[in-house]
This record gives structure tokens, sequence and C-alpha cells, in this order.
């Protein structure tokens, strides 16, 4: 529709354009002549609009055109300006405000139907009498399950106004059950996992920065503490960001009194600058930081501030290079802009931002196109910028940035079994499966080693190669199996393993064998020479 709109304003400011140009028709419209276009007043534009608005043939859609001429218009300027319309805005604010408004809890969709993962305790959901595995058929009188639903169209339709009533029907052991639920605020949390891998060694997953990130984070660190934490592995991979604010505050735990954490500048904003107060809770904490190609904006804020102070070892591959900083202006009627007001400088004087190549939308597959996912040397490093750590170390500008210690992408492990499986979501069906089966158990169960242990009772490894070619003809060979086994099973476990109380823990910690990145940062010191 965006894109319709825009080329009916294209086609429209033609017009107009097409009729100026005709002197007889332009002296109806304008007794002198000629308009005045003075670009630096935006006339040339308003006019524009505003005789299309008085002349055109038809009726005119004014909300229509004006939105799409603010989305073109701010397209001209760079990748992160936007304009967003009303349902656009909402959405993108609730995903960082640490709460939404909705039903309260997780689901999957293996096999056309949302199933149940989570139900977010003291939410909604709980009180009606929502369990884990239900499968969601109906909301209110819509039919979800079996009909392709999209899986925002299903999330849009739970989610709603505290105090609006939605009514659900699961499936729960072949019988329909109908909730009256009322809509209430979900607390949404930002870190997906934070366990001890070791006895000294602890791991943190962060997936945004929300409002409530600091605080979160704050609350995993003393438990950690408490476990006897004296290194800390920080995940930051995936993570595209959020609030600005929260990461000055993560910063701030591990750096000492006066250390630049970053700095913005803009052509209308002056130079300023953000230093760590000493009062950090972590400052003697070994950090380890993790980051990968969708690591982005905040989380690269505090991946600079760590590295340019030579705090801690980056690990991964280059981030993605999204250094900007907007500024919300907010219309009445629910819409909006965000505005490109600077750029993020790392302490050491590297802007964060890439540069606005023709390919910028598309430069994650480029990165992996050209070799940049597995191979070191294929990096794009700008060797003409070039800046220095506290300690005198170089490190390298050019958008993003460059861990200090790279860690490919495996591409070794996929073999046709593995795809083929990959293509059928088998893994996560088979999961599904077997909560079905194992619920009175596998539910229950809130000790990782405990979790473990009962996998190898039930022979999760024969159910799943049994699974595999009884739902979707897929065998594996012994060779093939072989050299799929230790990284496919971690997997099916992790997956099998948010269905017990450990929920993403379980996840987390029964893919960290397979996690490359991980072991890599465990085998490497976290001090900087």
């Amino acid at each position: 529709m965006k894109r319709i709109n825009e080329t009916i304003v294209i086609a429209l400011l033609g017009l107009v354009l097409g009729v100026l140009g005709t002197l007889t028709i332009q002296k109806l419209f304008n007794p002198q002549g000629k308009f005045d276009g003075d670009y630096n007043r935006w006339r040339k534009l308003n006019l524009i609009l505003q005789e299309v608005q008085k002349n055109y043939v038809d009726t005119i859609d004014m909300k229509g055109m004006t939105d799409a001429a603010v989305t073109a218009a701010l397209a001209q300027l760079d990748p992160h300006s936007v304009y967003l319309p009303p349902v656009e805005l909402t959405e993108s604010e609730t995903e960082l405000a640490g709460n939404f408004e909705g039903i309260g809890i997780q689901f999957n969709v293996p096999n056309d139907t949302a199933i149940v993962l989570s139900v977010i305790p003291g939410g909604p959901s709980e009180k009606a009498g929502l369990m884990q595995g239900d499968r969601i058929i109906r909301v209110d009188q819509r039919t979800i399950a079996g009909k392709k639903t999209p899986q925002d169209s299903m999330v849009r339709l739970m989610k709603g106004p505290s105090g609006t009533k939605v009514k659900i029907v699961v499936d729960r052991g072949g019988e329909e059950i109908p909730f009256d639920i009322t809509r209430d605020k979900i607390p949404v949390n930002c870190i997906d996992a934070a366990f001890m891998i070791d006895n000294h060694t602890g791991y943190i997953k962060l997936s945004k920065f929300t409002r409530t990130t600091y605080k979160e984070f704050r609350q995993a660190t003393e438990k950690l503490l408490q476990q006897g934490m004296t290194r800390l592995l920080f995940d930051l991979r995936g993570n595209t960001g959020g609030y600005f604010d929260q990461a000055l505050q993560l910063s701030n735990e591990f750096l000492e009194k006066g250390d630049k954490i970053v700095y913005m500048e803009g052509l209308h904003r002056p130079r300023q600058e953000f230093d760590a107060d000493g009062r950090g809770h972590l400052k003697d904490v070994e950090l380890s930081v993790l980051i990968d190609e969708s690591s982005a904006s905040s989380s690269e804020i505090f991946s600079g501030a760590i590295q340019d102070n030579d705090r801690g070892v980056v690990v991964g591959r280059r981030s993605f290079g999204k250094g900007l900083v907007q500024e919300p202006l907010n219309f009445t009627d629910g819409s909006g802009i965000r505005l490109t007001v600077s750029r993020f400088y790392t302490p050491s004087g590297r802007c964060i931002q890439k540069p606005y190549a023709k390919d910028y939308a598309y430069d994650i597959y480029e990165r992996y196109a050209h070799g940049e996912m597995t191979s070191a040397d294929s990096m794009k490093v700008d060797t003409t910028q070039v800046y220095f750590t506290v300690k005198g170390r170089r490190v390298y500008g050019g958008g993003g940035i460059i861990p200090d210690l790279f860690v490919p992408m495996d591409t070794t492990k996929a073999t046709k079994f593995y795809i083929n499986c990959n293509k059928k979501a088998v893994q996560m069906r088979f999961a599904s499966a077997m909560f079905d089966k194992y619920r009175s158990s596998l539910a229950d169960i809130s000790d990782f080693s405990e979790l473990d242990r009962w996998m190898d009772s039930v022979s999760l490894e024969k159910q799943f190669l049994d699974y595999a070619y009884a739902k979707e003809g897929l065998r594996a060979g012994e060779k093939e199996w072989k050299e799929s086994r230790a990284y496919m099973m971690p997997q099916v476990k992790a997956l099998v393993g948010r269905y017990s109380k450990l929920d993403d823990e379980a996840f987390y910690r029964f893919y960290l064998p397979v996690d490359d990145a991980l072991q890599q940062a465990l085998k490497h010191s976290s001090t900087i020479d």
C-alpha cells in the first residue's frame, strides 16, 4: 500500500508539473504566471500539494497522500529516519517499553497451530487457566488453527488494551475449552538467560535494550555474584539495540571513573560526551562480550566502550554498524517520525555508523556472499581509519565494531539430513510432540541436571530419528548421522528443554557445547594486556 501511495504521489506531482508547464492553464492557476518555488522554504512541495488539492480531477485522499509524501521525503535522508503510522509507532514503543498489554503467553507455531510454550506467572492467562501445551484454535470469532495465519496476525488478535476481554478457545487433550480472558499489562523480560557455566564464569544473554534492562541486569548479576562469578560472558548477539540510556548504565557498571563511554555529534547538535562515574558494581569482573552481524546500536555503544577502554575482549563477528541518534516527533493522530540528528562515536573517535551504500538493506547478505562470515581475511576493514585504545591497541573505523577475536560461522555441519530437517521444522515439531507425550513429567522439571538425565531416560535420540522418518520420511544414514549428531542433538534437547520450568535457560544451557563463539570466549582470557 505504501508503494502504491508513493507511486500515486509521484504521478500526481508529475501531472501538476506538466500542467504548470502549459502557459494557458498556468495562468488559470496563477495570474502572475509563475510560482515561487523556493527550495529553502519548502515552497515548491507545499505549492504542488496545494494545487493538487484545489485542482485535481477526483477526490483526494489527503491522509494517504500526506503519509506517502512524508515517507518518500524521509527516504532521501538516511536508512533510519522514518515515518511510523499509528500502528507501527505503537508496536515500536511497546517493544522497548518493557511491558505490553495482552494475555500473557509465549507460543510457538510448529504445525500451523499456535501452541502455548509458557504462561507468564501472575498474568491474565494463568489466572484464567491456560496451560503450557494448549493449542489455540480460535481468538474471539476467528479460527486461527490450520489456516496458515501469520504469526504476527495471531499476536495482534491476542494483544489489546488493559481491561478489554478476549475469548480464547484451546484444544487440550482433544477437547475444546473456552476461556474468557481480561487483558492486562504484561512484563517483558529482556534477559533471556542468566546462569553459571562453571564455578567462576557467569553467562547472560540480553535480547534488547528496553526500559527495564538495567534493572534486570543488576538483578541477574547480583544473583551470579552470590554464586561465585568472577568472570562474565555477556552475549549481545542478535541484539539490535534500544534505549541509549540503558547502554550507558550497563557500560558504567564495568568502567572506572572518568572512562569515556561514547560521544554524539551532528550538524545541529554540539558534541556531547558521556563518561563513567566510577560507581559500577562489576569493575573487578573479567568480561567477554559476544557480538555478531545483528548486534546494533546500543549493543555497539557498549561493545565499543569496553573495547576502546581495554576493559574486556570482544568476540564474534563484525557488528551491524548502526550508530545514528534518532529523535522522536509524534503527532496527535498517533503517528510520528524518527529523525536522525547525530552520530555515535566510540571513545577513540570511531564512527559506529557504516556508510549508506546502495546495498545497505542487503548488507548482511553481502557479507555472507563475500565470505566475511566464514573468513577473517574477507572482513571489510578500512585501514585508512586507524584509532587507538587506551592501551595503544589499533582499532579500525568504517562502521561497526570489529571483534578482538573473530569466530567464523561454521557451515561444515550442514549435512543433507540437517538441512531437510530445518526446512520442515522437524526439531521444533518433535519438541512439541514430546511435550504432549510426557507433559506430566517434563513440565515439572526445574533442575538442569535432572532434565538432562530425564532426556537420556526416554531415549530422546532414538525417538527423534524415529519421528523424523515416520512423520517426514527423513532418514540419516549411519555416516551422515555421525556427522550431524554432535550438532543436532543439543539443538533437539534445547527445544525440548524449553517445555520444562527452566524455559530459555534450558535452551541456552544445552546449546553451549555447539556454540563456537561462546566456546572460544571460554578458552581465551578476557584480560587485555
